[in-house]
């Protein structure tokens, strides 16, 4: 039953980062391949797995978490350029029958990502 989700927390503030716009692509030898595209929730997680049963296979993956744009709805004063916009976190899948976590604490100015439960 192996699945892939995740979960933003805004360090910032305290609180889970709600409406983060999140893209998850799977890496080839000479591209990215869109999988899925879309926003957290209000406690900060998608809606449903990014990749269900029968989805997960081995290999590279990316997933952007778009926290500039978060940042900036939010009225928090940034930096033009901004510092962080996009969060890129590539990671490995090698069980596709797992399930894999992939959290992100995140504040205008730094970030975390670790293999979650």
């Amino acid at each position: 039953m192996g699945k892939l989700t995740t979960h933003v927390l805004d360090t910032m503030r305290g609180k889970p980062g709600a409406g983060i716009a999140i893209e998850l692509f799977r890496l080839h030898a000479d591209r990215r391949e869109l999988l899925m595209r879309g926003l957290t929730d209000g406690d900060g997680r998608s809606h449903a797995p990014l990749l269900a049963e029968g989805a997960m296979q081995v290999g590279l993956y990316e997933l952007d978490f778009h926290v500039g744009d978060y940042f900036a709805t939010l009225g928090v004063a940034l930096t033009e350029p901004r510092f962080l916009d996009v969060v890129t976190v590539r990671f490995g899948i090698a069980d596709a029958s797992a399930h894999l976590h992939v959290p992100l604490l995140v504040s205008p100015y730094g970030y975390s990502s670790y293999r979650g439960s």
